[in-house]
């Protein structure tokens, strides 16, 4: 996720995370965990989107007119908040596994009750499952253990269900060159909406979509390509030759 500015000063600290104030934009605050990135938010201009893959996400999302967000893993809301920001006449929920995060999300990093955000302590599976069908008009997954995607989100059982609340889910992969896990999850979105497709830069995060509907890929490849940290589309037919070979993960394997 690329950054590029000198975050050094810590304000506060708790077990191994961290927030740090931005040196370059007084402003910014930087969650850190385990020496990680995780979020970064613009206390004085909730519609600033520092990460790279948060701004493509807001793409695909304002491409689909989606209004209705949820977001499994949180952070410190800062793609919720930022959707908030712009459409408070529309729903932002997101689920936070940590309470620590969360803590310090409320502490020092801005989040407060504003129109159109809900933020609540819960696991984003058990809260999918809890959802009625076609109840959000996308799911966002933007969850880690470490850098690492909870496998338990990812398979083809937990990825049928989010298909089943949302005609549209975006999962945010932090991957190597060898892209397995960004292999793994496009063949579970295969499974679960009739188009898949990713969007993502040279290295690092890559989105992975599902969607029922046919969203203007044109559209959004020309958007995602002049944003500052360019990013390029994967079209349907290409994530299929990616996938090849590529056995989805089932629960039962996890």
């Amino acid at each position: 996720m690329a950054r590029g500015r000198g975050v050094e000063q810590v304000i506060a600290q708790r077990g191994d995370l961290v927030v740090e104030r931005d040196r370059v934009r007084p402003s910014g605050r930087l969650l850190r965990q385990a020496g990680m990135d995780c979020s970064y938010v613009d206390l004085a201009d909730p519609s600033h989107l520092e990460f790279d893959y948060l701004r493509w996400m807001r793409i695909i999302l304002s491409s689909a007119h989606a209004r209705r967000v949820l977001h499994i893993g949180g952070g410190a809301c800062a793609l919720a908040r930022a959707l908030a920001a712009e459409d408070p006449g529309g729903r932002q929920q997101v689920c936070e596994v940590d309470a620590d995060v969360l803590a310090l999300a409320r502490e020092h990093l801005g989040l407060r009750r504003i129109a159109g955000l809900q933020v609540r302590r819960a696991e984003g599976r058990e809260f999918v499952a809890r959802q009625a069908s076609a109840s959000w008009d996308a799911i966002v997954v933007d969850a880690f253990t470490g850098a690492i995607l909870p496998r338990s989100l990812i398979t083809v059982q937990a990825l049928a269900d989010v298909a089943r609340v949302a005609p549209l889910t975006l999962v945010n992969v932090v991957d190597d060159r060898r892209a397995r896990d960004v292999r793994a999850v496009a063949a579970a979105l295969i499974l679960a909406y009739p188009s898949a497709w990713s969007l993502g830069g040279h290295a690092g995060n890559t989105i992975v979509v599902g969607s029922r509907a046919r969203l203007n890929l044109d559209r959004i490849r020309a958007r995602a390509a002049a944003d500052r940290s360019p990013a390029r589309v994967t079209a349907p037919d290409g994530l299929v030759r990616l996938v090849a070979g590529t056995v989805a993960l089932r629960d039962e394997e996890i």
